[in-house]
């Protein structure tokens, strides 16, 4: 859920103008990329992605496994069409949304590259969410996928101040 996919508005206005139910509406910061487009980030549902600038352990040393989260995130959107689902929470004045792309949970995706871990705490209600990203973070474990393959921190003891040896 902490994973941030910055999607404009325009992307959103897509997705409702397809469908012809009522208008959506919801409460979020925002700001201008050029003067008509505006964007909003969406915290992904019961996902948390290596912050931006959160380092992994590696044999060879620290790497940036935040940037690498960012960039796959990115990359799965870039030219793509994204369907968002929003939710009715919110975090850290976000609202918080399922992103598909190309028929692909997005969330899902980062679990199994490796470049995030799920949050299951958030999808105590939706087993057929859960189920799966529990799948796939013991895969990518297994795996060695992304930040597995080495140590790593969870994003939430990151950004509350723990560091790996190699950040120090």
């Amino acid at each position: 859920m902490r994973h941030t996919a910055g999607l404009t508005l325009a992307v959103l206005a897509m997705t409702a103008a397809a469908s012809p139910a009522k208008p959506q509406t919801f409460d979020a910061q925002a700001r201008a990329l050029d003067g008509d487009t505006v964007a909003v980030d969406f915290r992904l549902l019961g996902v948390d992605a290596f912050e931006r600038r959160q380092l992994c352990q590696k044999v060879a040393g620290c790497w940036q496994c935040g940037k690498a989260a960012q960039d796959f995130a990115a990359n799965a959107l870039r030219s793509k069409k994204a369907s968002i689902q929003l939710t009715p929470s919110s975090s850290y004045g976000r609202p918080v949304a399922i992103v598909t792309v190309d028929g692909q949970d997005l969330g899902e995706r980062m679990i199994r590259a490796g470049l995030a871990v799920p949050e299951t705490q958030y999808l105590r209600g939706d087993s057929a969410r859960a189920a799966p990203y529990q799948s796939a973070f013991t895969q990518a474990k297994a795996r060695r996928a992304g930040a597995f393959a080495g140590t790593w921190l969870e994003p939430s003891r990151w950004r509350h101040g723990e560091r790996l040896r190699c950040e120090r």
